[in-house]
């Protein structure tokens, strides 16, 4: 979750700093991950990853005071958003820059045209091919990339 607490990408791509976008950054960092490990895993770890991350989200909207309707709405909206973001990503090393920042500006809604968060995202990629999935789940790591 500290990535998506970085001030620098909300500032320098002049995304609205609020639940929504964080969450919104969060599912973008947690489907790279999930596309970059879902080939050489344990399947079963990652959807035990999974499981705990909706979960954890479904109880950070019921701990902010939303109702069970709108807990369940919410959730439906994020879960779907999630796995749009999914294929958008599968391929995106196959992707020019334009194609990317157009992919990520879909759903932060940013108006920078620099592809500041393309680049980054693109940096992140790279750090997590470098990275095993055990490094992820043995502790909390400071992630520099």
């Amino acid at each position: 979750m500290c990535l998506t607490r970085n001030k620098k990408i909300f500032f320098d791509c002049d995304i609205k700093d609020n639940f929504s976008s964080r969450l919104i950054l969060f599912l973008l960092h947690f489907a790279f991950f999930l596309t970059s490990y879902k080939d050489a895993n344990d399947k079963k770890l990652l959807q035990n990853i999974y499981d705990f991350i909706f979960k954890q989200i479904d109880a950070s909207l019921r701990e902010s005071g939303d109702g069970d309707v709108s807990v369940n709405k919410k959730m439906k909206t994020y879960i779907n958003v999630f796995h749009s973001i999914i294929p958008q990503i599968e391929k995106w090393n196959d992707k020019n820059i334009d194609n990317k920042n157009d992919i990520l500006k879909k759903y932060l809604f940013y108006n920078n045209k620099l592809p500041i968060l393309a680049s980054y995202f693109d940096k992140y990629l790279i750090y997590l091919t470098n990275k095993n999935l055990n490094f992820f789940t043995k502790s909390v790591n400071k992630h520099k990339f």
